[in-house]
């Protein structure tokens, strides 16, 4: 059987993770990190053994000091049955088999530990492909992959289930950077380490017409206040290793009670 096409070239992205500006270009890591720290406060729960997936092991290692940190290869390096919490900290979207990557987190789980992922989202970055997509047909009449294709919240969450979570839960939180030129933007991407790393990038410089004609594009289209808005979409995912504790569904029809005594107000029967 075919292996299926390779979405990143691991090379090119521990490139740019290695040039990436540790002391200023990781704020939407920093941003990801809080958001999993106050997440983790309402788990009523103290985890012990804690595994981190991260390509940043230095800021990731605040969530727990002593959380083991592993980086995002195909193969993540977890002993299966070990821990309590997986993290998977922002780096889901660059994987070449997502639900690969929340499998073996779940296989990593205790019976009842906590899976926890953020990953950008499907509408991160919507306004910079849309106008590099436009202006590249317009001025070779061809595309090329530019900008990582994230996934949407509804297909992020199903892989939850897929990996053979219980209790699955995502949410998103989008968030908006404003830039006084794209070209400012893609200076940030650089510093944040994800500056284009596919396996089927152009691998020559872009030509400046088509950056010229990018940056009008985005310009006309997205320009607010004399500012350029990027939108970067978190998305929230967690779930739990199956374990006997956990709440069942009811089997249909097996209610005590009505819903009607229950919300204080008269049944009304449909007619057939």
């Amino acid at each position: 059987m075919q292996n299926p096409p390779r979405l990143t070239d691991r090379t090119a992205l521990a490139r740019n993770r290695a040039r990436a500006d540790l002391a200023q270009g990781l704020f939407l890591q920093e941003t990801a990190l809080e958001e999993v720290q106050d997440r983790l406060t309402l788990v009523n729960r103290a985890f012990n053994t804690v595994a981190i997936v991260s390509p940043f092991p230095d800021l990731w290692r605040r969530v727990a000091p002593q959380a083991e940190i592993v980086e995002d290869a195909d193969v993540l390096a977890l002993e299966p049955g070990r821990y309590d919490l997986v993290i998977h900290a922002m780096c889901l979207h660059w994987a070449n088999d997502p639900v690969g990557q929340i499998i073996q987190c779940r296989r990593a789980l205790k019976n009842d530990g906590f899976f926890l992922c953020v990953s950008f989202g499907g509408q991160t970055l919507h306004e910079l492909r849309s106008a590099l997509a436009e202006a590249e047909a317009e001025v070779t009449g061809g595309l090329s992959p530019r900008v990582a294709p994230m996934a949407e919240i509804r297909d992020l969450g199903a892989l939850l289930q897929r990996a053979g979570l219980n209790l699955p839960v995502a949410d998103a939180l989008p968030l908006r950077v404003t830039y006084e030129t794209p070209w400012h933007l893609m200076r940030d991407l650089r510093a944040m380490g994800e500056a284009n790393a596919l396996e089927g990038r152009l691998r020559r410089p872009t030509g400046r017409r088509v950056m010229m004609r990018a940056t009008e594009i985005y310009t006309r289209a997205f320009m607010q206040d004399g500012r350029m808005p990027a939108t970067f979409e978190l998305i929230f995912l967690s779930g739990w290793a199956p374990d006997t504790s956990q709440p069942k569904p009811l089997r249909p029809g097996s209610a005590s009670a009505r819903l009607a005594d229950a919300l204080g107000t008269d049944e009304t029967k449909l007619e057939d």
